[in-house]
């Protein structure tokens, strides 16, 4: 079977904004519904979020679900129930097991950690949430800098339950159907995408050529059904691509 590209542009998402807030969602949320645009693969959700400093997420619950954060730019500070905290940075990959609940925040505040003081830059980020294979899990939280595997070029496995990734350095995820990878190609610099049932291709930055998709801009997305290891290319000031590698899908019966 031949594959089947759905395109998203970044203008086409939800898009919700307040004082302290700007944020574009892949998917219905919150207030935003669609039943025609829940999900896809074992992805639930793909915000990208812009916070103002000094403001953010308060403290509300979570359960059952898989919650990766990608920092883009600035920095959010992370405070849970389960007693974990800490700053997160562009090239330090997070994950949080909601498990059977957790409380967590999410603010625009590294100073009231780190000592420093107080900045006036937002924090831009990508927050993604993917069902796991298994429910009532004990909460969970785990952090790694991959700066250093990213610098290297190709893909790098930012996150992955699937087995195969075992040996991998990565964050784990209670998924054992998914994986999300990040590149950076330069300009003109190819790279293959995963050859799986779903692939899910976010550009977080800057643009590329997907072969069977054309250009795609900062904030557009590429839904895959079939990937088939299609090349992706750099454009002309390169980009930062989040890619999920995805062998199974939630069912809705």
């Amino acid at each position: 079977m031949a594959s089947r590209l759905d395109i998203r542009r970044a203008n086409e998402r939800f898009h919700t904004r307040t004082g302290w807030l700007d944020s574009h969602h892949s998917f219905s949320f919150s207030h935003h519904w669609d039943p025609a645009n829940t999900h896809f693969g074992l992805l639930l959700v793909s915000n990208d979020d812009v916070v103002a400093p000094g403001t953010g997420f308060e403290t509300h619950p979570h359960q059952d679900m898989e919650i990766i954060t990608w920092v883009l730019d600035g920095a959010l500070v992370h405070q849970d129930s389960e007693g974990h905290n800490g700053v997160i940075y562009p090239g330090l990959a997070q994950r949080m097991s909601a498990g059977t609940g957790i409380l967590h925040s999410e603010k625009n505040d590294s100073w009231t950690l780190t000592g420093e003081p107080a900045h006036h830059d937002p924090v831009h980020f990508i927050q993604m949430w993917a069902i796991p294979d298994e429910s009532g899990i004990r909460p969970g939280y785990e952090q790694l800098d991959i700066n250093a595997e990213l610098a290297l070029g190709g893909w790098t496995t930012l996150a992955s339950g699937m087995p195969e990734h075992g040996n991998q350095r990565a964050i784990g995820i209670r998924q054992k159907h998914a994986a999300l990878h990040v590149a950076r190609p330069r300009p003109a610099e190819t790279r293959e995408i995963v050859t799986a049932p779903f692939a899910h291709l976010f550009v977080a930055r800057g643009s590329a050529e997907l072969e069977g998709a054309g250009t795609l801009a900062t904030g557009d997305a590429v839904r895959v059904t079939g990937a088939e290891g299609q090349r992706l290319t750099g454009g002309p000031d390169g980009a930062e691509v989040l890619m999920w590698e995805m062998n199974a899908a939630i069912s809705m019966a």
